[in-house]
């Protein structure tokens, strides 16, 4: 049997689209049956992705990838290797889903997706724990380069002992390599010794939930929801240190000795390791009061958020990508952001930018853009056309070329 046809009879194995078997049946039998059909069967490739960081920024990215390759594609059949408490939300985004709850960074996980993956076609691991174990063609997404570049991180035991050498690992054993912005490709260049044609620039797409949304509506939903009054400022984020929400806490307490003594700060994102560290600033400041930290909220709930809030701040000193500059545009709101590393590719002009180790100038940005009601329409509608740049369906297709170029180079 040649190369293409036992990987479409492999593939067949649990394939959830009607061919009859399931898990349950041996590939002996699945290879054999195949094999009496393939004037019946048109050719497909098997594609495994590790699915297992379903929250987060990374989850935001696999869990889209997922769906739009679903829906615009015919030639791949997707195997999702997913934790067990998500396989029923990553069942209707795949052909079939393979459930390994290893831990993420672990031994375990080493040990386990080599198996789960082992006879696809091409695996694709989103994140740059890529398992040393696998022989097979694999592409690996690393979106940035933080825990080797960020001051708050590179010195750490965790990235001398785990990060560095697994990011070197993981750009070396890839066929090929895809980051979410042209500076992050940059750093992987720099950084990992990438030749620049392995490494492509995808960058991520919007959710459809995001998208204009009357303002009183939202202003009312949020209130009745979390009993958070407007006008606020909007941060949407973990609480980790290259978020930077040390200064952005000192440019708000900044604005209310000014006299902005109406305003709230919105934190939203869980960190409990770090929760209380920014707590105790926020009492330091003497802010407490007047922030409020939201740890999680529903997906449909967020686009109401943003839609309320006066402002977005994005204060970080290193993204990847940067997904609450591109949300809060499609909303209709105004985002403040700091012009550090990848975010001026997502804000475009669209976004008010300052220097994310300088409060002073935080602040300025923030009140500037507060005080002129013309700025912030202007704003909203650069926001928009800016925002409507990047789709998901856009972010799929070039992920499917990516797919094809490996398995055409490598002879499949």
């Amino acid at each position: 049997m040649s190369v293409p046809a036992r990987s479409q009879a492999l593939g067949v194995i649990a394939d959830r689209r009607g061919r009859g078997l399931t898990n349950s049946t041996s590939g002996s039998a699945a290879i054999a049956e195949t094999c009496r059909s393939q004037d019946r069967l048109p050719h497909f490739f098997r594609l495994a992705v590790d699915a297992r960081i379903w929250k987060t920024g990374i989850g935001t990215y696999t869990v889209n990838l997922l769906r739009e390759i679903r829906r615009v594609d015919g030639e791949f059949r997707v195997s999702a290797i997913v934790r067990a408490e998500a396989e029923g939300m990553m069942a209707g985004m795949c052909d079939e889903t393979r459930v390994v709850d290893a831990p993420i960074y672990s031994l375990q996980e080493q040990l386990r997706i080599p198996a789960a993956a082992g006879e696809c076609d091409l695996l694709h691991v989103p994140h740059y724990n890529v398992p040393a174990l696998y022989r097979g063609r694999m592409v690996v997404t690393i979106h940035d380069l933080t825990h080797l570049t960020d001051p708050a991180f590179r010195n750490s035991a965790k990235a001398w002992l785990y990060a560095r050498p697994m990011l070197k690992m993981a750009a070396k054993k890839a066929s090929h390599v895809i980051t979410v912005s042209g500076f992050s490709k940059q750093q992987i260049i720099e950084y990992l010794g990438v030749r620049p044609e392995k490494v492509s620039v995808i960058y991520n797409g919007l959710g459809s939930q995001f998208c204009l949304i009357d303002r009183a509506t939202a202003k009312e939903k949020v209130r009745s929801t979390l009993n958070i009054e407007p006008p606020y400022l909007l941060f949407v984020g973990n609480l980790k240190p290259h978020k930077n929400l040390g200064r952005l806490l000192r440019a708000f307490a900044l604005l209310r000795e000014r006299g902005r003594t109406n305003l709230t700060l919105v934190l939203v994102g869980d960190d409990r390791k770090r929760k209380q560290s920014v707590m105790g600033e926020c009492a330091r400041l003497g802010i407490s009061e007047v922030v409020r930290h939201v740890p999680w909220v529903a997906e449909d709930l967020l686009p109401q958020l943003y839609a309320s809030a006066d402002l977005v701040v994005m204060p970080s000193t290193s993204e990847g990508f940067g997904f609450p500059v591109l949300e809060a545009m499609a909303c209709g709101t105004p985002v403040v952001c700091s012009n550090a590393t990848s975010l001026p590719e997502v804000g475009g002009d669209a976004v008010e930018y300052f220097d994310p180790y300088n409060v002073e100038e935080m602040a300025a940005a923030i009140e500037r853009v507060l005080d002129s009601p013309s700025l912030q329409a202007e704003m909203r509608e650069k926001g928009l056309k800016q925002a409507a740049k990047f789709t998901w369906e856009e972010c799929a297709r070039k992920h499917l070329e990516v797919y094809r170029k490996v398995l055409e180079l490598q002879g499949v």
